[in-house]
């Protein structure tokens, strides 16, 4: 039975040469076979091929071919990407055939000579006709190069395959280029007429280009992957994820983001949950099957979605939705997915925290915007870099009620949301997050970063900081905690790994409210100074981090820092925490003193800085340029 069956196939000719597969026992057409009852379809002709090709009278079109076509017209998959664009299927090519049951509109066994043969059982595996949510085939030919292809596609209509078994028909993509219809578990783990083994996403990568290719001045997204923690995990996929039978995340390999047909992320061919969130965007909606803390893996990784819940950076509203061809410089900012932090073909497991600038392995492959303000060419190499995306001279930023408190700084540039001029070169004095830290002594500097507890000490204080450093996941995994690195999301405040308490006055105008006045959510301390505690609950946790807090009290740097916190003033009423932007004649800037105006007033319409004096009205008192501090009337 089994060299009739083979023979037929070379008959009939729709795959060219039939593949023998060792491995397979039973019945290799599978379910494929509608006269076995096994079959989720079955009729009551035993002869298989008959229910889809005819010896005798068979249609004109197609090998041979006896089942009813189907004459839908398709609305077919598009992207901003795309660079070989499908047609409607042409009636006999191979995907019509395969359509001719799978799109839903035509009963299996509408056959010609032999009319509607009856069967019973119920179809699974429809694509429906609405193609936009599945790999695009029947393309125009010639095909179109692209850096994410195979240079032999276009130019030899050649996969590399090494096996022969994925190929274009006739110059194109068409189901049988992937499919086998005659053998169902080629791959005998996924038993979807493969038309070769798809682990480790060999079958993908038959097309798909892993090397670094620039194509149209545009380069390959794939570039990085083999290396990338998606291509290399080993963490167990479990049966509830619903991916299939393979085990690691190695072996789904691309399966673990993206899914052929009726793909909930359409354009992406995404693997969306079902039923899709209706408040995440399409383009995280994917990242979540796994990072959501859920049983999709077997061993669960940290749960990156509850972080943005906390609050943490909203994500991309409908119209403003992340695509893959938009700017590196991301205008409108409201705009946060997973993808403009994190390239999931490129990103890397984070075993080991690194020290700054460096971009985190996590981040391995993200787009990045330079110093000068303009889109790098290549994967950012810092991790402020991915940041500037839009906390640097993009367009249209938003300062949202949602983060918290934010002071308004005297000097803060013509856009007080671009850091570039608050930590860059520029800059009078900054946090070293884009510069080396300066030479000028730093009494109160720690060796080495406290973790949450207070107790135990962490990375060594190098000559930079991260952003993360401060914006992280109030329970971060860097600094002891429990939850994902990264500012996905924090409880406190501007998305801050700790607390950090500014210092605010009440509504009004003077002598009631309003700058100037008493600051009303800081209550004035006594010794031994609970408050300096540097857990992370402490007001001044943030600083404590990298600062010795008592050292601050000692005035070593200042000889009224000991005065003003006992008196409950915060460190915000005189310290940008980010840098202090060139030009400004009342402030020298030195030391990150940068005034927070909501809260301190001109002093008979001075106010200035230099060096150790002030001129300002603050928490009732004035301080004059003679030093003297006289009560505010």
């Amino acid at each position: 039975m089994k060299k009739l069956l083979l023979g037929l196939i070379l008959f009939i000719g729709v795959q060219g040469t039939a593949q023998v597969v060792t491995s397979q026992s039973g019945d290799v057409l599978g379910v494929h076979n509608l006269g076995a009852l096994s079959s989720p379809v079955s009729g009551p002709n035993t002869n298989a091929c008959l229910y889809c090709h005819a010896p005798h009278s068979a249609r004109s079109n197609g090998p041979l071919w006896t089942q009813q076509f189907s004459t839908q017209t398709y609305s077919l998959y598009t992207s901003d990407t795309i660079q070989n664009v499908p047609e409607q299927p042409e009636l006999g090519r191979d995907s019509t055939l395969c359509l001719s049951c799978h799109d839903g509109t035509v009963a299996p066994g509408q056959t010609s000579p032999s009319g509607q043969i009856k069967l019973s059982g119920t179809m699974t595996s429809m694509v429906g006709t609405k193609l936009e949510s599945s790999h695009p085939f029947s393309l125009r030919t010639p095909l179109q190069d692209a850096p994410n292809l195979v240079s032999s596609l276009a130019a030899t209509q050649k996969t590399a395959d090494p096996t022969d078994s994925v190929k274009l028909i006739d110059g194109t993509v068409e189901c049988t280029s992937c499919h086998n219809a005659h053998i169902q578990r080629i791959d005998p783990v996924s038993a979807k007429f493969l038309a070769r083994d798809n682990k480790n996403g060999a079958l993908c990568l038959s097309c798909h280009e892993t090397n670094a290719r620039v194509v149209n001045n545009r380069s390959n997204t794939l570039a990085q992957w083999t290396a990338s923690a998606h291509a290399t995990s080993v963490a167990q996929v479990a049966p509830a994820a619903g991916l299939g039978g393979y085990t690691t995340m190695a072996e789904f390999a691309c399966l673990s983001c993206h899914v052929t047909h009726n793909a909930g992320g359409a354009a992406g061919l995404l693997r969306n949950p079902s039923p899709a969130m209706v408040d995440v965007d399409t383009t995280s909606q994917s990242c979540f099957k796994c990072h959501d803390g859920s049983n999709s893996l077997v061993q669960p990784i940290p749960n990156v979605l509850a972080e943005f819940r906390k609050p943490g950076h909203p994500f991309a509203t409908a119209g403003n939705a992340h695509t893959t061809t938009e700017p590196v410089v991301l205008n409108q900012n409201r705009h946060t997915t997973c993808a403009d932090c994190h390239n999931a073909h490129s990103s890397k497991q984070t075993v080991t925290f690194n020290q700054a600038p460096d971009v985190r392995p996590s981040q391995n492959g993200a787009a990045g915007v330079g110093l000068d303000g303009n889109p790098l060419t290549t994967p950012a190499t810092r991790q402020y870099e991915t940041c500037l995306r839009c906390h640097g001279p993009s367009t249209g930023k938003q300062s949202l009620p949602i983060y918290g408190y934010l002071p308004a700084r005297l000097v803060s540039g013509s856009d007080p949301t671009n850091l570039i001029p608050q930590f860059g070169t520029s800059a009078v004095s900054a946090h070293p997050v884009m510069r080396d830290r300066g030479g000028q002594a730093q009494p109160s500097l720690l060796a080495s970063m406290w973790d949450l507890t207070g107790t135990v000490q962490k990375r060594a204080m190098g000559t930079r900081v991260f952003c993360t450093d401060c914006h992280n996941s109030d329970q971060s995994r860097e600094s002891g905690g429990t939850a994902p690195n990264g500012p996905h999301g924090s409880n406190n405040p501007h998305i801050l790994e700790r607390r950090y308490v500014a210092s605010q006055v009440a509504v009004g105008t003077f002598p009631t409210g309003g700058p100037g006045t008493l600051i009303t959510n800081l209550n004035p301390m006594v010794a031994p100074f609970p408050q300096l505690d540097p857990t992370a609950n402490g007001p001044y946790a943030l600083c404590a981090k990298c600062h010795n807090l008592q050292n601050v009290m000692s005035n070593a740097s200042f000889v009224q820092h000991r005065n003003h916190v006992e008196r409950g003033i915060s460190c915000s009423v005189c310290h940008s925490p980010h840098g202090v932007p060139a030009g400004s004649a009342g402030l020298t800037g030195w030391r990150l003193i940068n005034f927070d105006a909501n809260v301190v007033a001109p002093n008979k319409g001075a106010l200035s800085y230099n060096n150790n004096t002030c001129v300002l009205r603050c928490h009732m008192a004035d301080h004059e340029a003679s030093g003297e501090v006289n009560p505010a009337y």
